[in-house]
């Protein structure tokens, strides 16, 4: 086995890998391994097909795409997020820190929007793209900023009532 990549998905931890007896990439999971010794002579990294591992994990459970895929850094611990990402992927960048990536059906509206979900995480929010991503965070935060902004008919019975007691 080749290692390439520690990332989570499901609440579960996978090690990607080329698979020398297979030939062929695979995803294990991390609790399931039993370390054998010696560990082997050292290796040339291999690309992982289609480019990155996020791609590679929820492609080989998900078996589709979703048409809307998005990446984000956090300055979270990678155990304190992945409990919360259930069809995305975490990957460590640090003790400290990790990249998100995760997919829906839409970038902002229709359930579970991207935006939104990223959105839900108590962290700050650093878009590594796509552009979709962004524009799809500004118009939640128009929607956002006017709902915060209104002081629609309910706010003024309350004020009314208040006035009352």
């Amino acid at each position: 086995m080749k290692p390439h990549h520690i990332v989570t998905w499901g609440g579960c931890w996978y090690l990607v890998a080329w698979d020398l007896d297979r030939g062929d990439w695979r995803a294990f999971r991390a609790d399931r391994i039993t370390p054998h010794g010696p560990t082997g002579p050292r290796f040339a990294p291999r690309q992982v097909p289609g480019g990155a591992v996020a791609h590679f994990v929820t492609s080989r459970f998900r078996g589709f795409d979703w048409p809307c895929r998005g990446r984000r850094s956090s300055n979270s611990p990678p155990p304190g997020v992945s409990p919360f990402i259930h069809d995305g992927v975490v990957e460590e960048l640090g003790p400290q820190r990790c990249r998100l990536t995760l997919g829906s059906w839409s970038w902002s509206w229709s359930w579970p929007g991207l935006a939104a979900a990223v959105g839900r995480f108590d962290a700050d929010i650093h878009v590594i793209g796509p552009p979709e991503l962004r524009a799809a965070f500004a118009q939640l935060a128009r929607r956002y900023a006017d709902a915060a902004a209104d002081a629609g008919p309910e706010d003024a019975d309350a004020a009314a009532d208040a006035g009352r007691e």
